[in-house]
């Protein structure tokens, strides 16, 4: 991993790992990075997604890079294979889940970042289970100008 005023460069499998039940994160890119203009995260679905939500600051885009993903984007689900770009304007309620029998990968750009901040204040470098999860998701969203609206799907 290298960080410098040249660039980010690393490895497969590198960056900041954040255990997220079912989806884990692993941050390729952040506000320190990017001089606060996204971050960029590898995402690997083995089961649901995060609870229905939306952010009151954030954009947010989904690319599909292995397996099928499921992705409520308001009231509609569409259903993304490698290759897929959603974006999901500010304000709109979403989710994601693994569709298919085998783990799913997305690359996600937030913009604004600050996504690392909410997800380290939840989960930290532990692991945590869904309900746990869930519960502290609630907990600290308005914070992070986000808004829980359902339970995850899937």
């Amino acid at each position: 991993m290298s960080f410098g005023p040249e660039g980010v460069i690393l490895a497969p499998g590198q960056g900041r790992v954040v255990r997220v039940p079912g989806h884990p994160y692993i941050f390729k890119a952040t506000r320190e990075n990017t001089r606060g203009a996204y971050s960029l995260v590898e995402v690997t679905i083995t089961g649901q997604g995060p609870p229905q939500h939306f952010h009151g600051a954030e954009e947010e885009a989904f690319y599909v890079l292995e397996g099928s993903v499921n992705i409520q984007l308001g009231e509609e689900v569409i259903n993304g294979s490698p290759g897929a770009f959603v974006l999901i304007p500010r304000g709109t309620v979403h989710t994601f889940w693994n569709a298919g029998m085998s783990p799913a990968k997305l690359l996600v750009i937030v913009s604004p970042p600050g996504m690392e901040e909410y997800l380290a204040e939840v989960v930290g470098d532990q692991e945590i289970d869904t309900a746990t999860f869930v519960e502290k998701v609630t907990e600290v969203a308005e914070k992070y100008h986000m808004t829980i609206v359902g339970p995850p799907l899937g």
